[in-house]
């Protein structure tokens, strides 16, 4: 099963890109900016799949990983969490363009505003992510046991005998900083929407900002549910066989959860650009998979 959810992930995650990248009438910021996240969450089930996978079929004593291997696939695993967060922050962006702005919006997300855009998404994370690892590796380590189903940030450190109340402090920070900067700045662009909507007695344009949003919101409340309780979960040592069951689900229901979003509203899309039908057959897998899946 686990197996079969990985192929969809990277079949259906895989076709949005080509399908947009494929299509002139889908080269829109909107269109655009979701590629970030599609290659975010194929980059994020490939970290975390395959090793599992490797994993349960191997008994206890192969169940290895080199250090060096531990800390790579540590430091991918927060860059994928972290870009989900600030991938859909200017995701957020382009939609309160859109909304509250709509005759500026060809000439504020330009071409190159969607590079930008991008580039701070992953940027942030990147140096966020570097500096959280950083204080881990720089630990002497007295232990080589992970208890985890792959490695993350706390497994590294706690590999230490040393001190790791640096490494605690800026965790904490890391994730009110991550989570608190993504909830301020989604919840105040929705309000703002609101405000726009309700004041607005056009029944078009609050219909084509709930159709727009809809799809954004529903990929964030479920990204964050499942980060509040990744979190909750770590400061109850007794319930860890339950958070790596949560992590491995954030890791794999996510991406595969966003592909279908993402992709049937592409599909409508498609449809209001008048895409060449031919082009549907791109996507094609991402049915059949969703098909034998349900």
């Amino acid at each position: 099963l686990l197996l079969l959810v990985y192929i969809f992930i990277m079949v259906s995650n895989l076709g949005l890109v080509i399908l947009i990248f494929s299509s002139r009438s889908l080269h829109q910021p909107m269109y655009l900016l979701f590629c970030n996240m599609s290659i975010n969450d194929v980059f994020g089930a490939t970290i975390i799949i395959p090793h599992v996978l490797r994993d349960l079929l191997l008994s206890d004593s192969e169940r290895y990983i080199h250090y060096i291997s531990c800390v790579t696939q540590a430091f991918c695993v927060h860059l994928h969490a972290s870009a989900s967060h600030t991938v859909l922050m200017i995701m957020a962006f382009d939609r309160y363009v859109a909304i509250c702005n709509p005759l500026r919006y060809s000439t504020i997300m330009t071409n190159r505003m969607v590079v930008n855009l991008s580039v701070a998404a992953w940027g942030t994370a990147l140096v966020l992510v570097a500096i959280l690892l950083g204080l881990s590796i720089r630990l002497s380590r007295c232990r080589s046991f992970v208890s985890n189903l792959f490695c993350d940030n706390a497994s590294v450190f706690k590999l230490s005998c040393e001190s790791v109340l640096i490494n605690q402090v800026y965790g904490l920070g890391y994730t009110v900083v991550l989570l608190g900067s993504s909830i301020g700045s989604v919840t105040l662009t929705y309000l703002k929407i609101a405000v726009v909507c309700l004041s607005s007695k056009n029944k078009v344009l609050n219909s084509k900002a709930l159709h727009t949003c809809a799809t954004h919101l529903t990929v964030y409340v479920i990204l964050l549910v499942s980060a509040f309780i990744i979190v909750i979960l770590h400061r109850f040592p007794q319930l860890s066989d339950h958070r790596k069951v949560a992590s491995v689900l954030g890791h794999v229901a996510l991406p595969a959860l966003n592909a279908v979003i993402y992709g049937l509203f592409n599909c409508k899309g498609l449809i209001l650009f008048n895409v060449d039908y031919k082009d549907i057959f791109l996507f094609f897998p991402h049915f059949v998979f969703l098909f034998f899946l349900l």
